[in-house]
């Protein structure tokens, strides 16, 4: 196996599973489309990309039916579970993702039309890998992952072993210094499973992971690592203990990030855990200055 590791003296952050997006208005469902400034389709223009689907929005009419249909299937739906509720079945609750919801805050871009890249001639987001796109490579054989780090944003791509997840060999794609990006955004229409990063040369693109927030979590806000010799015994003291209650089979070194809040957190690593569908996976707490750890009710979204 090969797994794409930082260089010394790099801080690995997280590694996720990562497409570009695709629409969920019944307009453009399933549909995406790569843009230049003035909107138009620039995909045949992209240096070694191979030919990908074409697709066309669906008229009002269409949408208007389709709906319908969606509207219908979830009535009845509805109906069969009240049904076996009353008789007495035994039904799970749904599952539900609080950061989605159904009003665009965007039409333009996600209703009436749905870019997932934004890019002028020579800019950044035209540099990005083929493989990303989901209508050119099926994900039941190949993966694409980002991973973050201290100094970088990586893509790389794997075959994909549903049998054997633990299966990795992975290529380099593509990868740009973290100084070149610009913004990051949560978009979260829908699923709220998309991220768009905008460059710093104006261009942008819309991605999804249904693990954004390893994506999102060190590119949101300011990176302020704290150097594990630079925390207090106390601090300290709290760490170690955390990692030897880790309940893993193996872990890496500790990263402690200072929030905005003035809270830390802590993420270790544990290497073992990684998986082609899955990404990178962790064992994390957040504690105050004092080294004490922070109880449910007083963590603030930027911690997570």
């Amino acid at each position: 196996m090969h797994i794409w590791q930082p260089e010394p003296g790099e801080t690995f952050l997280g590694r996720t599973p990562i497409t570009f997006a695709s629409g969920a208005a019944m307009r453009v469902r399933g549909m995406r489309w790569f843009r230049d400034t003035e909107r138009n389709d620039i995909q045949g223009e992209l240096p070694g990309w191979p030919e990908g689907p074409a697709y066309t929005p669906r008229s009002t009419g269409e949408s208007v039916a389709r709906n319908s249909i969606k509207g219908a299937a979830m009535a009845l739906g509805a109906a069969v579970m009240g049904v076996l509720g009353s008789a007495g079945g035994n039904i799970s609750g749904t599952y539900s993702d609080a950061s989605g919801k159904d009003t665009s805050d965007d039409r333009t871009d996600e209703v009436e039309d749905f870019p997932v890249l934004w890019a002028a001639p020579g800019t950044i987001a035209r540099t990005l890998p083929w493989q990303l796109d989901p209508g050119r490579l099926s994900e039941k054989q190949y993966r694409t992952h980002a991973i973050v780090t201290d100094r970088r944003l990586v893509i790389v791509g794997l075959l994909y072993h549903k049998k054997d997840d633990s299966l990795i060999e992975d290529e380099t794609l593509w990868e740009i210094p973290r100084s070149h990006i610009g913004r990051i955004e949560r978009r979260d229409f829908k699923d709220g499973q998309d991220v768009k990063i905008a460059f710093t040369d104006a261009s942008w693109c819309r991605l999804s992971s249904f693990r954004r927030e390893k994506l999102t979590r060190y590119l949101l806000h300011p990176l302020d690592l704290v150097p594990l010799g630079s925390l207090t015994p106390a601090q300290r003291s709290a760490v170690e203990e955390f990692v030897a209650t880790a309940h893993a089979p193996d872990v890496g070194t500790p990263v402690v990030d200072r929030r905005a809040s003035g809270h830390y957190r802590v993420e270790v690593p544990v290497p073992s855990e990684l998986s082609s569908f899955f990404g990178s996976n962790s064992r994390s707490m957040i504690m105050n200055s004092d080294g004490s750890q922070v109880q449910p009710k007083d963590v603030r979204p930027e911690d997570l």
